[in-house]
């Protein structure tokens, strides 16, 4: 019994961790640093588990303290998933500093059923010991439960659980499960914990129905491969519009206007510009797909033009399909992969590539940032092609490091590299900029005979950029701490 019960328990810390990086993500983000602060209290909260359940199992060894132990881990994860959303919320309004702000939320939510949970092994090791001479093989037999037990935690919520089910059902489940386990270690007088567990489902069915509340508004919240998705109707603050949006992170990832095609976000808009760089472009390929909003414009705009779209979230292509009015078209191909990794295997060649990875501070994928991703960009084009990379950063200051390193890595790699603002010329101002990258010697015109390409082209950096950072590497590409600049 104890080792099934060992077994359980270290699965249950691995499921707790894993759904904890989507728990966090909506609020600090999903960077290394929320990531460390993370596993960093997890380990921590196991250790002081460890030592605080072996100095209590020697003074109350028996199963009544064990069960009392799972239960607590079991009632403290179904709070978890009770008061995440407005616990994080206020704590981000007073702790605004992302790193500061991951631990202390990992410290509140997740460093108590970690320590509880690390009592767990040692307390079965007392339990079980008979004879002092099976000391070795008993303490080593349960810690390898517990580590196998953690490792089947792992697989199960990161290829399954997370993929399938909403963070919060999940948590609920561990709950639910630990509270369960606890019956098994005590063994008789379930009345408390029968009481908890009919709380805990009472409270699963109450989160269902708000899910379905929220459904009948034309809210939707959906846990993907990769994030925690919330897609709501709104109205857009610039034209007054109702727009449908799509978050990650607590950012809006996505939108387009409930009644008609028009581009919602001004930095779409700018990928335009591939006709006035490339003229008469045949094909093109999109990293990130999102919503799809730019695709859908591109296949209207450009009929001439087909697209590939390389999407890395499979979720996300369903959502844009059931919420976004994507449709099917001759002209679109979609691939489900990393934006890197296609780029690494393609052998196709395209006029124009668009990079709309980059939607988010809280996140950037950095091994699309680098130069040897820049040089499978420009071995991607064909002759005369051109790249357009989206970029969220200020362009002077500290908080314009990651715009000038990105700068100073396509330029180490393409002939004429050209920057243009999208907000404000104010070089210290954070918001949306184009990277424009040309596969030619041969300059530019920056006048067109198309009024809106006109003021797109107006927009142009003509200030020299200091070159203060380094070229971004597979090997050093620090954008983690250029985020931090950003937030």
């Amino acid at each position: 019994m104890l080792e099934i019960i060992v077994f359980l328990c270290g699965a249950a810390v691995m499921t707790i961790e894993l759904v904890g990086s989507r728990v966090l993500a909506p609020y600090v983000g999903a960077s290394i640093f929320v990531w460390t602060s993370l596993i960093g209290v997890i380990l921590g909260s196991l250790s002081l588990g460890y030592w605080y359940g072996g100095k209590l199992s020697d003074r109350y060894p028996n199963y009544r303290w064990l069960a009392l132990i799972i239960f607590s881990a079991g009632v403290y994860a179904a709070l978890i998933a009770l008061s995440k959303n407005w616990l994080l919320f206020y704590l981000i309004q007073w702790v605004t500093d992302i790193r500061w702000g991951s631990i202390i939320a990992a410290l509140v939510l997740f460093s108590p059923p970690g320590v509880l949970l690390g009592m767990v092994s040692p307390y079965a090791a007392k339990l079980k010991l008979r004879a002092l001479a099976q000391l070795g093989t008993t303490v080593g037999n349960l810690y390898a439960l517990s580590t196998i037990g953690s490792i089947a935690g792992t697989f199960l919520a990161g290829f399954w659980l997370i993929p399938s089910f909403g963070i919060t059902a999940i948590m609920y489940g561990v709950a639910l499960a630990l509270v369960i386990v606890s019956f098994i270690a005590y063994g008789h007088n379930w009345r408390s914990q029968t009481l908890a567990a009919i709380i805990i489902v009472t409270a699963f069915a109450g989160h269902n129905g708000y899910s379905q509340w929220l459904a009948r508004r034309g809210w939707a919240e959906i846990d993907t491969r990769y994030a925690h998705a919330l897609i709501f109707n709104d109205i857009d603050k610039e034209t007054g519009k109702p727009v449908r949006r799509l978050n990650f992170e607590g950012n809006s990832q996505a939108a387009m206007f409930l009644h008609s095609d028009e581009l919602v976000y001004e930095y779409t808009k700018y990928y335009d510009l591939a006709a006035h760089f490339k003229p008469r472009f045949k094909s093109a390929l999109m990293i990130g797909g999102g919503a799809y909003s730019y695709p859908k414009h591109y296949l209207t705009v450009f009929p001439q033009a087909q697209l590939d779209v390389v999407e890395i979230d499979p979720k996300l292509t369903e959502l844009a399909r059931q919420y976004f009015r994507l449709r099917d078209d001759p002209r679109l191909r979609i691939f489900h992969a990393d934006g890197r990794i296609f780029l690494n295997r393609s052998q196709e060649r395209y006029d124009v590539i668009f990079n709309d990875a980059y939607r988010s501070t809280n996140a950037i994928p950095y091994q699309l940032t680098t130069k040897e991703a820049a040089r499978k960009m420009y071995e991607r084009l064909t002759s005369g092609g051109v790249a357009l990379i989206n970029v969220i950063s200020a362009i002077e200051g500290k908080q314009g490091q990651f715009l000038r390193a990105e700068y100073k890595t396509f330029e180490s790699i393409f002939p004429q590299v050209y920057l243009f603002y999208v907000s404000s010329s104010e070089g210290e101002q954070v918001q949306n900029l184009m990277l424009v990258a040309l596969k030619t010697k041969q300059p530019p015109s920056f006048a067109s005979p198309n009024q809106k390409f006109n003021g797109y082209l107006s927009n142009r950096w003509l200030k020299e950029l200091e070159s203060d950072e380094p070229i971004l590497t597979d090997e050093y590409a620090p954008v983690d701490k250029y985020i931090m600049n950003l937030l």
